[in-house]
């Protein structure tokens, strides 16, 4: 499943559910958790079910509340028989949470085929930061794994995760990178955290490039605006392709060489896995 943009879409307002899924998003995060007030949580259960059931216009998650609360059975009841295509795990705290939620989803399904796979919001407690290095023992039942900078630092009493100009402070931008390089090392996709302002079109921009740049394959959206940004720059540029396709050929013409000029520069078996990656995002 390609997954460089997945926008969020609040699981109450089910007359927004085609719009989002118009949007040129590769997934689509119905979220019955913090956009939806607790009375509110029965008819978004209702509007996912209803969604699910119909025709479905692009792939689904479905973010659920966290597990440390009374109503994650409640979600997955409603939601997995219309079997979605993942399930978005909040306040997800290292392997442990996995497996619980997995199961969870056992119980409920009573063998209904398999369970889906689950994108762990993974970085939303102090003590899941010290688990990011578990996922790995899951990677199997996992589609990627993301992190936020919002629920973090209220749990701390931290004033904010950013700085005047936006970037993020010192402790968050440690927590972004740990998570990064947790996904990796489970061979799951690193997703980005959202970009909060959806009026600020060269700001996500930038935000975006920093993000592929640095490692992450893909991204949260809160807002349908913002979806041909993320996946514009998520995917690779036809001048990109080039070089990456040259770079293996090269390497594929010379076997057994571990570094070779190409084009007045050398190049070794770093710059082949990178070339490869690149292919593999087109």
């Amino acid at each position: 499943m390609k997954l460089r943009s997945l926008l969020f879409v609040p699981a109450d307002r089910p007359e927004r559910f085609a719009k989002a899924a118009a949007s040129g998003a590769d997934a689509l995060i119905l979220d019955l958790e913090d956009s939806v007030a607790p009375e509110k949580k029965q008819a978004g259960r209702e509007a996912i079910a209803a969604w699910l059931a119909g025709e479905r216009k692009a792939p689904t998650f479905v973010r659920v509340n966290p597990l440390d609360g009374d109503v994650t059975t409640d979600d997955l009841g409603a939601v997995l028989p219309g079997k979605p295509d993942g399930i978005v795990l909040p306040k997800a705290e290292g392997a442990a949470s996995v497996r619980r939620l997995a199961a969870m989803m056992a119980q409920v399904s009573t063998g209904q085929g398999a369970l889906p796979p689950v994108l762990p919001i993974a970085t939303e407690t102090p003590a899941a930061v010290f688990q990011l290095g578990t996922y790995g023992e899951v990677g199997s039942q996992l589609a990627g794994l993301t992190w936020g900078a919002e629920d973090l630092p209220a749990a701390i009493g931290a004033a904010t995760s950013r700085e005047e100009d936006g970037s993020y402070t010192a402790p968050y931008e440690m927590v972004r990178s740990l998570c990064l390089f947790g996904a990796h090392a489970a061979q799951v996709p690193a997703i980005e955290t959202v970009f909060p302002r959806i009026d600020a079109i060269d700001e996500l921009t930038a935000y975006v490039a920093r993000a592929r740049r640095d490692g992450f394959t893909g991204m949260m959206a809160i807002h349908p605006s913002q979806v041909e940004t993320i996946n514009r720059g998520f995917t690779p540029s036809e001048a990109e392709l080039a070089d990456a396709r040259a770079i293996v050929e090269a390497f594929a013409a010379n076997p057994g060489v571990g570094a070779l000029k190409l084009d007045g520069k050398m190049i070794d078996r770093p710059h082949q896995v990178q070339a490869r990656r690149i292919l593999d995002l087109s």
